[in-house]
């Protein structure tokens, strides 16, 4: 049996499981609900591998799965937690016109799901394959603080990461990514009453209207950094000249050296309103991931694949980050993308196309399969 007819007979029980997975709603910082997704993932990885937990204080349950090859070391990168709030979708599962919907369907449960079925395929065939690595955490929507090291960690000891987040309509795999950061810029001025005497109050709200534009200035379209003082909060009355205003800015660029020019303007804050100070916090959770010809040379073999399967397989830069941008921050060969087919991450409407789900499946199964040459090598 070929792996896609492997993946297209299975179809239906993937399906059935996804929509078990999915009905666990996992939001970011939910740890109950975070270890209930775990405990579905353990179950099932354990009779394939050597399966541990690991509690993240305030983060939730990282999993961690080895299973013995040959040759290559790969690791393959996968998250449980959602943005969405429990309670946020009224239907927690619906198909129609070819598609499934809920919750973390696509952003990245879809995906999650892809790793358990290959396994299981690797174990129904006796086919050779890599030794293999799989990290899952609970914290990717909040930028990975708790699981970064372990990232890291398991990035240097592979040779390949291969990430299981969705792609687009267009099938594309994505070999950078901007790299993304948040700063709190704090301002601190002087209350006093509005009617009797505003003239000995320090306005942090006007301070931050200013600070607000300079940051805007800050962007460079063209290089695709972007600036988001988006948002903001200051004042208690409006007869109170306010004495404290905080502004949450998220930050992004393609490049290293961007990520350093913002951070350098950022901290250069300097206050317009006499007598209000600014404080700045924060930085950079996520490093841009940029092409390598590693990860390009690794890129046309996967083209190669693809083809066979009839998939015109292209890559692309992607403005949101993952924890691609940390594995390849270490020297990790690193392509994200190898989750399924859909669209809609982060809205109401995400959702995967079942038809595309076995061709997506045979390329993961068939890229692990294609790493015992390179043993030789």
């Amino acid at each position: 049996m070929s792996s896609l007819e492997y993946f297209t007979d299975h179809l239906d029980s993937y399906l059935h499981e996804l929509r078990s997975l999915v009905a666990i709603e996992s939001p970011t910082g939910n740890l109950e609900q975070l270890e209930l997704a775990a405990d579905f993932l353990e179950e099932r990885l354990k009779s394939m591998g050597a399966v541990t937990r690991e509690r993240l204080p305030d983060h939730g349950p990282l999993l961690r799965f080895t299973r013995p090859g040959s040759g290559v070391k790969v690791l393959l990168l996968g998250h449980i937690d959602t943005v969405w709030p429990i309670g946020s979708w009224r239907t927690l599962w619906k198909t129609e016109n070819g598609r499934a919907y809920g919750p973390g369907i696509y952003d990245m449960k879809g995906g999650i799901l892809f790793i358990l079925w290959v396994l299981r395929f690797l174990d129904a065939t006796g086919r050779a394959h890599p030794s293999l690595e799989v990290l899952i955490n609970p914290d990717e929507e909040l930028g990975s603080p708790g699981s970064r090291s372990a990232i890291e960690e398991a990035a240097r000891r592979a040779d390949v990461v291969l990430v299981l987040e969705p792609t687009n309509l267009d099938g594309i795999l994505k070999l950078a990514r901007k790299g993304s950061g948040e700063y709190v810029v704090t301002i601190h001025g002087r209350a006093a009453h509005q009617g009797v005497e505003p003239e000995k109050g320090v306005n942090t709200v006007v301070e931050a209207s200013h600070q607000v534009l300079r940051m805007l200035e800050l962007q460079d379209p063209a290089l695709g950094t972007t600036v988001g003082p988006n948002v903001i909060e200051g004042g208690t009355a409006s007869n109170m000249v306010p004495d404290r205003t905080e502004i949450r800015v998220d930050v992004r660029a393609w490049t290293m050296a961007e990520t350093e020019r913002l951070t350098t303007e950022l901290r250069k804050l300097s206050p317009v309103v006499e007598g209000s100070k600014i404080h700045v916090l924060g930085g950079w959770t996520r490093p841009p991931m940029e092409p390598t010809d590693e990860s390009l040379d690794l890129f046309q073999g996967v083209q190669v694949l693809g083809r066979r399967l009839g998939l015109e397989l292209d890559w692309a830069r992607w403005g949101g980050s993952s924890d691609a941008n940390i594995a390849a921050s270490v020297g990790a060969t690193t392509i994200d993308g190898f989750g399924p087919v859909g669209e809609g991450s982060h809205q109401m409407r995400e959702n995967i196309v079942i038809g595309e789900i076995p061709k997506r499946m045979t390329l993961l199964a068939e890229l692990l399969q294609s790493f015992e040459y390179l043993a030789e090598q």
